[in-house]
């Protein structure tokens, strides 16, 4: 086959045009004396037309898009759904504990400052430390994700690559922060939904059409024909539904959206979100399933390249131009997304706390989250460049933020959790998840036995928390027993044969024993949950304009200092 490329002068003016586009945006929303608050969480009254596309656009990244095409070639049709479902199920599952989080903490930025306000120190730094290894490698990971399309799609290197998109998504977003990467992740979600609508199409006729699902069968072996194959379910689908439900629980990038969005909008805008992403992702998965059936070989046997391959094979030179400000796009909107958040983290967790609410200087904290994007992607530039596995770190991460969900989800309903409780539950589950996901013991014999067990109990944790979310506490509780006597017979034997989803599940089964155990001794100090939006709130006071779609605040967006309703509490929706 043979590979197209972009001239030199065209990639400049595309990236002239995106980058400048967004550039315009944010140039036009920053000011001479910028707000604080505004720059973390744009004040928390975004309209839901923003916010929706901007959930959107986050969790679609670059990453995410070529993750699915593989997903699509190595398991058959079955793979592209199994990752854009459960990731999907993710975001609607944030809502119920989003607006739970919100009616506790109104004018909060960060969570890992909430969970300040609630236990103290370690377990705030549990999660801004989280938090930032995260956003920096997911930074890391788009820019190489970048670096490698312009390296196959134009004359201009992996350096120049990743230097260059890099400095153009710092460019518009070091000066308004949070609302620049707001508004520009609107234009961006057009574009990539677009794009996905046009290129599919496209590439799929180009590709054979239908006649390539009889004449392609055979490069397909019986798992990848099968739609519910076992080995796709295994390897893709229960570790995503385990590691997905970890990251829209302890992600920076989704909780500050879930801070900006007017309270009242929560549940429109992340169902919304939850059909935007799951449509993208699992349209974009069909290339891999494409390609599968075309007899395609991945460029160099790397399967990452697939997505620019099939796009530079099949595509005419102006749809080419199309998916590459796709990609750019997709990319882009997280790598922001993480830059705001990685400043938010400083400015909120670290010089916020570090000099008080009351004595914050808000224009210093506006310097300090701008320092921060700088030394954030020089980091991740350097890092790009390196030869570290970004998917191991992006395991660890992940397993870090697995351990942190019950705790994290319990501190919100449970006025009995305490701040040892917390901070003892997830080192514990790190301590186990490590030696299971890397293999560093031996699974034979009782050992097997005992972490399959453990994983077991993770199965009805994550089906609890789920049901928890919507259902509350008595339906989550018999929803999280019967799916672990149910799941008992076949997974006691089997799970430590899978080594991500078992550390996945055992990183949340010993996280919530823990907690729970701990918790329980705790039979005199209960929390006061008003005391957290006491505690958290605007740094400044000076008044900020607020972004297009912003209503007046609902009547949500005063209810910090009131006594919380008893159904909340219970985390029943009021």
């Amino acid at each position: 086959m043979d590979i197209q490329q972009l001239s030199g002068p065209i990639v400049v003016g595309l990236f002239i045009a995106f980058f400048g586009t967004s550039l315009v945006i944010a140039m036009r929303i920053s000011k001479k004396s910028e707000n604080a608050d505004s720059y973390m969480t744009a004040g928390g009254n975004i309209g839901f037309g923003i916010s929706s596309a901007s959930m959107t656009a986050t969790w679609i990244w670059a990453a995410s898009m070529y993750a699915s095409a593989t997903s699509g070639f190595t398991y058959g049709i079955s793979g592209p759904i199994h990752y854009g479902l459960w990731g999907a199920l993710m975001i609607l599952l944030i809502y119920p504990f989003g607006r739970r989080i919100r009616q506790v903490a109104p004018r909060a930025h960060t969570i890992a400052e909430v969970m300040f306000a609630r236990h103290g120190r370690s377990s705030q730094l549990l999660l801004a430390g989280s938090n930032i290894l995260g956003s920096i490698i997911s930074l890391t990971a788009n820019l190489i994700a970048g670096g490698a399309l312009i390296d196959m799609l134009s004359p201009f290197s992996f350096t120049q690559g990743i230097v260059a998109i890099a400095g153009g998504i710092l460019l518009y977003t070091l000066w308004s922060g949070f609302r620049a990467s707001v508004l520009t992740d609107f234009v961006q979600v057009v574009f990539m939904l677009g794009a996905v609508v046009i290129i599919i199409p496209v590439v799929f006729f180009s590709a054979g059409g239908p006649e390539m699902f009889t004449t392609g069968a055979a490069n397909l072996t019986n798992e990848q024909s099968n739609f519910f194959s076992s080995e796709a379910f295994f390897n893709q689908g229960a570790p995503y539904i385990a590691a997905v439900l970890a990251y829209a629980i302890g992600n920076q990038t989704i909780a500050q959206r879930l801070f900006a969005v007017r309270e009242d909008l929560i549940k429109k805008t992340f169902v919304t979100a939850t059909f935007g992403y799951g449509s993208t992702i699992i349209g974009i998965g069909m290339l891999g399933v494409i390609a599968l059936y075309a007899g395609v070989t991945p460029l160099d046997d790397d399967v990452n390249n697939l997505i620019p391959q099939m796009a530079a094979t099949y595509l005419s030179p102006a749809l080419l131009c199309l998916f590459f400000i796709m990609i750019i796009g997709s990319l882009s909107s997280t790598a922001d997304a993480d830059l705001t958040a990685l400043a938010s983290i400083v400015m909120a967790d670290v010089y916020g706390q570090q000099v008080g609410r009351t004595k914050a200087d808000p224009a210093k904290m506006v310097l300090i989250g701008r320092i921060t994007m700088i030394v954030a992607i020089s980091a991740a530039l350097y890092f790009a460049g390196s030869d570290l596995n970004i998917l191991d770190l992006l395991v660890f991460v992940g397993a870090l933020w697995g351990a942190l969900v019950f705790p994290v989800i319990a501190s919100f309903y449970w006025d009995r959790v305490t701040n040892v409780a917390f901070s003892v539950a997830v080192v514990a589950a790190l301590a186990l998840f490590l030696p299971v996901r890397f293999s560093w013991i031996d699974m034979s014999g009782a050992v097997g036995v005992t972490f399959d067990v453990l994983a077991t109990v993770g199965i009805g944790v994550v089906f609890a928390l789920m049901a928890f979310g919507f259902f509350g506490l008595r339906v989550a509780v018999v929803v999280g027993v019967v799916s672990t006597l149910a799941a008992a017979p076949w997974s006691i034997g089997l799970l430590h044969d899978y080594a991500v989803l078992s550390g996945s599940l055992v990183s949340y089964s010993v996280s919530t024993i823990v907690c729970v155990a701990l918790t329980m001794l705790n039979r005199r100090r209960r929390f006061d949950f008003a005391e957290i939006a006491h505690t958290t709130g605007d740094f400044d006071d000076r008044g900020d304009a607020a972004l297009p779609e912003a209503a007046e605040p609902s009547p949500a967006d005063s209810r910090g200092d009131e006594p919380l309703s008893a159904a909340a509490v219970s985390g029943k929706d009021d």
